[in-house]
């Protein structure tokens, strides 16, 4: 990673900030995009060196276009903005918030591999992430279930489309994260606790 430039769409928070602390760690220069000013002057802090960052609503195309337009070359772009989720029952669930739910995790992380792409070096990558949901997946996660096995279709897609750039999709598990946030605090325990408590799926039998 030394001397590359890493563009992390969403690393003002969670997983994107780990992934653009542990860039900059390795020697990156580190771009940040992300929707809210004062978590990316956070962020920068956070990850210390030369790290950059800018203002992008990644729900806007025109937006994520003219970010790209003007950023230059690089040679990695990950990608891990997205909404809290939203677990509903089917007969309960809200179609307009449903689509918010796509519009973050499915349309912008293409607008971003759409206008970001040509401008990536030879050799370089392009990282989304996704969830288990997809192929397990549980009560209450359709619209979840959904926007993961999008982006694992997607991620195979852009593979081929995109060769020589490596195009991966990366499922991390649950993590202690914002993501979580519309769940109330005790489910929340519950949940990591259940997870902690339970075996990788390679011990299992």
């Amino acid at each position: 990673m030394q001397h590359k430039r890493v563009i992390v769409v969403g690393g003002s928070s969670g997983i994107g900030l780990a992934v653009a602390e542990q860039a900059a760690s390795q020697g990156a220069h580190v771009v940040i995009a992300s929707s809210n000013h004062e978590r990316i002057q956070r962020a920068i802090e956070s990850v210390g060196g030369e790290a950059q960052g800018q203002v992008v609503d990644v729900s806007d195309e025109r937006a994520v276009a003219t970010f790209f337009s003007k950023l230059g070359t690089f040679d990695h772009l990950v990608f891990t903005a997205g909404d809290s989720l939203h677990l509903r029952n089917l007969a309960t669930t809200d179609l307009q918030q449903a689509r918010r739910a796509f519009e973050l995790r499915y349309w912008a992380a293409l607008a971003a591999v759409k206008y970001g792409s040509p401008h990536i070096r030879k050799e370089g990558s392009i990282v989304l992430t996704t969830g288990i949901a997809g192929q397990r997946p549980q009560k209450r996660w359709v619209i979840a279930a959904s926007v993961c096995g999008t982006i694992e279709a997607l991620t195979r897609a852009l593979a081929v489309e995109l060769a020589p750039i490596r195009v991966n999709a990366v499922s991390p598990g649950v993590v202690r994260t914002n993501l979580w946030q519309n769940m109330s605090a005790p489910e929340r325990e519950r949940l990591y606790e259940s997870v902690g408590n339970s075996p990788p799926r390679w011990l299992r039998g």
